[in-house]
């Protein structure tokens, strides 16, 4: 099956986090065919794929997920999020972009160079969840990371397929990403008539205090590797539903991109000091999504620059931005750990989609990082 329909099966599948409903189903048949031995290692409402083959040299990995996020108002879409339509040499569907699409073309480009490389010097293993997208409550790969370090069992380098691309495929790659951190605040107030402000406490005036304050915050500059750390508000709730009443309290969620140049632990200090100054009474709660991770090592990356040379004809921009991904689980293996696959220009979108020939692309330096990584 060449990489168009692989993709195509995939995004036929509607495998919303943290459910993948199928899709390891059609990736055990076609990794099956050429040899790959395949365990499931499922923890809470997460399942997981290891498939592996070879027995000496260096591990590689492809890491990846079959999760999606929701498809927003079908009726916005030009085609049905899960037709899987190509129009145009365009083709859409949720999860084309993020990451279906790379899932196939590293599948099919397994294929290829197995069909010209009978017995590679290095492990080809690929590790895929079905919950990347979703809450960590459900489960992630972690303990999959914790299992294998017991076991003795350690990545050398690490290959991450998410949508990494700004203008053509290759053009950016990652090599590290910043850490998040939640703050689950609630603003206590006092509810009353909107008429005797003296008898109440309104939560949202405090709320528009707190939250200039902390937009307001230079919280570090970042490094030449990467951008500042951010503060940014996702969520406010609050209200009766009538207009002439003061809430009792105001629910709000923010998080914190932030730079190894801050760490979690100041930055919860820094914040819960401007609460404490102010006068209100509050809650917070804190979940922590990710530690910032930096791949020190040049080896892997040098070698992926070589790849994208010789396709596009220009090594790529490193940039460490974006959101957070299943790198930052691998990192703490000593693993190399590089992110790159298709444009993500359209990846969480209505319309999503991929360009075949982006595809097809794709597929064509994935292959050439598994040549070269047999060939040094």
């Amino acid at each position: 099956m060449d990489v168009l329909e692989i993709a195509k099966n995939l995004i036929k599948v509607k495998s919303i986090s943290p459910n993948d409903n199928g899709c390891f189903h059609i990736i055990t048949s076609e990794l099956s065919k050429i040899g790959f031995d395949i365990n499931f290692d499922n923890y809470k409402n997460v399942e997981n794929l290891i498939a592996t083959i070879g027995e000496k040299g260096p591990i590689f990995c492809f890491l990846g997920h079959t999760d999606v996020v929701p498809e927003g108002p079908i009726d916005e879409w030009k085609h049905h999020p899960y037709d899987a339509v190509v129009e145009n040499d365009i083709l859409f569907g949720r999860g084309a972009a993020d990451m279906k699409s790379s899932i196939a073309a590293f599948i099919s480009a397994t294929s290829k160079f197995l069909d010209k490389v009978k017995n590679p010097n290095f492990q080809i293993w690929i590790l895929l969840t079905s919950n990347e997208e979703g809450e960590i409550d459900d489960g992630k790969i972690d303990k999959i990371i914790s299992r294998l370090m017991n076991e003795n069992k350690f990545i050398d380098y690490c290959l991450v397929g998410e949508a990494s691309s700004s203008e053509i495929v290759g053009d950016v790659i990652r090599r590290g990403r910043r850490g998040s951190l939640t703050g689950y605040l609630t603003v206590i107030g006092k509810q009353g008539h909107v008429a005797y402000p003296n008898k109440a406490i309104n939560p949202i005036h405090h709320s528009g205090e707190i939250i200039e304050k902390l937009s307001n915050i230079v919280w570090d500059k970042g490094n030449k590797f990467f951008e500042p750390t951010t503060f940014q508000v996702s969520n406010i709730n609050s209200g009766t539903g009538a207009t002439n009443v003061v809430p009792k309290d105001l629910n709000m969620i923010f998080n914190l991109r932030f730079s190894p140049e801050s760490n979690a632990a100041e930055l919860k200090n820094r914040i819960e000091k401007i609460l404490n100054d102010g006068e209100f009474k509050y809650e917070i709660e804190w979940v922590q999504n990710a530690e910032p991770y930096f791949t020190e090592k040049d080896q892997f990356i040098n070698l992926i620059q070589s790849v994208l040379e010789k396709v596009n004809g220009k090594k790529a921009i490193i940039n460490n931005g974006g959101g957070t991904s299943d790198g930052r689980w691998i990192a703490p293996m000593g693993t190399q750990v590089i992110e790159l696959g298709p444009l993500n220009k359209t990846i969480h979108q209505i319309d999503e989609q991929i360009p075949i020939s982006d595809l097809e692309k794709t597929e064509k330096i994935y292959l050439g990082i598994l040549e070269e990584i047999n060939s040094n």
